[in-house]
């Protein structure tokens, strides 16, 4: 009976061990599978909205479009609709780099998750004026000739309306990125020479389309290293992911040797 009872004491703390690993296994899962989400947003936001801007422009870019529009019309809603996916992107990432960017800084979280949402809001309402060309291409068809002219002029302003909001919603991203990046920097959830690329990389994205917003044409070219960043950073958290110390991840695990 004494021999019953020894063993039954000696053997108590397995299930707290096991305990304490199945935590440390659903962390370390939570931690990976949120990396890759992140990740495979900002990828999909990036291929999303580059082919559905590219598809829209072969559409809107030829000369006399709204007159061809019902030959196209298909390419145009497509394109928009790729570029209204990379709108749930922006929020996507928004929303799962909120409770990793809490941990260390509240504002900054709060602050970058607003960016993404003013971002998202401003590109789908971009798009939705886009969306308006096919109207205004069969209510002029059907008017005559006599509306022609207006229908022109209103489908030359809902593609520049698209690209102001474009524009705008670029700055706004521009401000979170810096935000987000110089707190990455601080805590090295990332590797710092990639949070730095981060800093400069939006910061020159931002000065390049508040130049655009008053005439000066070079968004494009100062775009690139804010975009080839985002690129990298998708890859780099999809392979490698966020430090422990993103999900709280207590020291002594690290100690212990648990990632």
């Amino acid at each position: 009976m004494n021999q019953a009872n020894s063993s039954s004491s000696s053997s108590s703390p397995e299930p707290v061990g096991a305990g304490e690993s199945l935590k440390r296994s659903v962390s370390m899962g939570s931690r990976t599978v949120s990396s890759r989400l992140i990740g495979a947003l900002f990828l999909l936001g990036f291929l999303s909205y580059g082919v559905g801007n590219a598809l829209v422009a072969s559409v809107t870019g030829a000369s006399g479009f709204l007159s061809t529009i019902s030959a196209h019309q298909t390419t145009l809603v497509l394109g928009a609709f790729l570029m209204l996916l990379n709108s749930v992107a922006v929020v996507g990432i928004g929303v799962l780099f909120f409770p990793i960017l809490e941990n260390y800084g509240k504002r900054t979280a709060l602050a970058y998750l607003a960016a993404r949402i003013v971002e998202a809001v401003l590109l789908a309402v971009g798009v939705l004026c886009l969306l308006m060309i096919p109207f205004l291409a069969q209510h002029a068809g059907d008017a005559g000739q006599a509306s022609a002219a207006w229908a022109k002029a209103l489908g030359s302003l809902a593609v520049q309306a698209n690209t102001i909001a474009y524009q705008i919603a670029e700055m706004s991203l521009g401000l979170g990125g810096i935000f987000l990046c110089s707190l990455l920097y601080r805590t090295r959830l990332v590797p710092r020479w990639l949070a730095g690329w981060g800093v400069i990389g939006y910061a020159i994205l931002m000065a390049g389309f508040i130049a655009e917003i008053f005439g000066i044409h070079i968004g494009l070219l100062f775009s690139i290293p804010g975009g080839l960043f985002e690129l990298a950073l998708g890859i780099w958290l999809l392979i490698k992911g966020f430090q422990p110390e993103a999900y709280g991840q207590d020291s002594r695990d690290r100690k212990e040797g648990h990632p």
